[in-house]
């Protein structure tokens, strides 16, 4: 099972470089994030993002033909995507999304207005691109601290 892991691992790996090296070659406007084969093992599922609606027929076709198996594209949002990849927040903790974060709320410029945070976008900005998500989580937080008497130095 371990030897089994590992070479899909590496399968997983070199599909996923192949992708990449080819859609910068065809031109395609995609970007791809992650490879996974189930257990199945027949099958390869590709995931990217995308801004707008992208031909990959092409290469779908070169892919199966080069790795024997069945490929399938599946396109994900920018929020979906950061959540797939993970990464380190501006706080210096694991992405909200990757840890424990189930499902995506609505985030609003207003929300950090009433953090009373800086509205300069690439400070409320997550590594999607987007507000930060922990932006809605905090949210409910701050009219509490505000109301609290402060205490005299």
């Amino acid at each position: 099972d371990v030897k089994r892991q590992q070479d899909e691992a590496a399968l997983e790996r070199e599909i996923e470089v192949h992708v990449r090296r080819r859609t910068r070659e065809m031109g395609l406007d995609l970007r791809p994030l992650k490879v996974r084969i189930p257990l199945s093992g027949r099958t390869a599922v590709v995931f990217f993002t995308a801004e707008k609606r992208v031909d990959f027929r092409p290469l779908l076709k070169e892919l199966g033909h080069r790795f024997r198996r069945r490929i399938e594209m599946r396109a994900l949002g920018v929020r979906d995507g950061a959540k797939l990849c993970g990464g380190l927040g501006p706080c210096g903790r694991c992405l909200c999304c990757s840890t424990f974060m189930d499902r995506f709320h609505s985030v609003t410029v207003r929300m950090a207005k009433r953090q009373r945070l800086s509205l300069n976008p690439t400070k409320i900005s997550g590594l999607c691109g987007r507000l930060m998500c922990c932006l809605a989580h905090e949210v409910d937080q701050y009219p509490e601290v505000g109301k609290r008497p402060r205490r005299k130095s």
